[in-house]
């Protein structure tokens, strides 16, 4: 069970997370510690792409990780060097099937796959890297949906920009309590004008798909191609959003308060 408080009936959850830096949280989640796009390396050019900062969050001072979300490993800002010994020393590390084909540390997974792992049901769900005239190019992504008995059902985007991508994924979970959304409307020049993330608007708008959850943005520091900063992600989400969007700070270990939308679990 997780830390709980019931008030007139409702119940409300205490989901602990820390902000590493760009895409990665790590958080516990039923029994499980969990990473989303594990990027632990210092500063420095990978891939083309520029880091600018390090992790919050040293990856010898981890704990055990259980789960490996990895929206996609061909991006050094989803999935850089260290961030992928993290990886392989997870218990389960998902990604797409043409992750798993090229890492073999790695389970692969399609939109609509179910894998259970412990008590935890991961689903994958789709995800569009940019505009669909450059989808392709960008790669294969997929975004994850975390159940567990008595605990919020959580979404994490992975790197897509699509708002008709998550109003189908709302469709089929509308029990998202908490959304943890990629951000900070990536842009690189050999893709295009269009933003590759979700820009602060947009996250905005999607949000909206779940009217009571919990937003968690991620992915709008660390890396020179985030068009847009995380001090406009925060501006934008807070005045929109109100005290449903969630800023945590970077390596500051932050419960945060979740109302499942069914407080008797999946």
């Amino acid at each position: 069970m997780p830390p709980a408080l019931r008030q007139d009936g409702r119940v409300t959850v205490f989901m602990p997370m820390t902000l590493v830096g760009g895409p990665t949280l790590v958080f516990p989640y039923a029994g499980l510690t969990v990473v989303t796009d594990p990027t632990f390396s210092p500063p420095g050019v990978y891939g083309g792409l520029t880091k600018t900062h390090g992790p919050a969050v040293k990856r010898w001072a981890l704990d055990r990780i259980d789960l490996a979300l990895i929206s996609h490993d061909h991006h050094p800002d989803n999935l850089d060097d260290e961030g992928r010994e993290v990886a392989h020393s997870a218990a389960l590390a998902l990604t797409t099937t043409a992750g798993a084909e090229r890492d073999a540390a790695f389970t692969g997974m399609e939109p609509g796959d179910v894998v259970t792992h412990g008590d935890v049901t991961i689903t994958a769900v789709e995800a569009q890297h940019g505009p669909a005239t450059v989808a392709e190019l960008t790669g294969p992504v997929i975004g994850f949906i975390l159940r567990a008995r008595d605990w919020p059902t959580v979404y994490f985007s992975g790197d897509n920009s699509s708002e008709k991508v998550v109003a189908r994924i709302a469709a089929d979970h509308p029990d998202v309590a908490l959304a943890i959304l990629c951000a900070g409307a990536a842009r690189v020049a050999t893709r295009g004008r269009s933003a590759l993330t979700l820009d602060a608007n947009r996250a905005a708008r999607v949000a909206g798909n779940w009217p009571t959850a919990r937003i968690v943005p991620v992915h709008a520091d660390g890396w020179a191609h985030f068009s847009e900063s995380r001090e406009r992600t925060t501006e934008v989400l807070t005045r929109r959003l109100g005290s449903r969007a969630v800023i945590l700070k970077p390596g500051v270990f932050t419960p945060i308060e979740v109302q499942p939308a069914n407080a008797s679990g999946a």
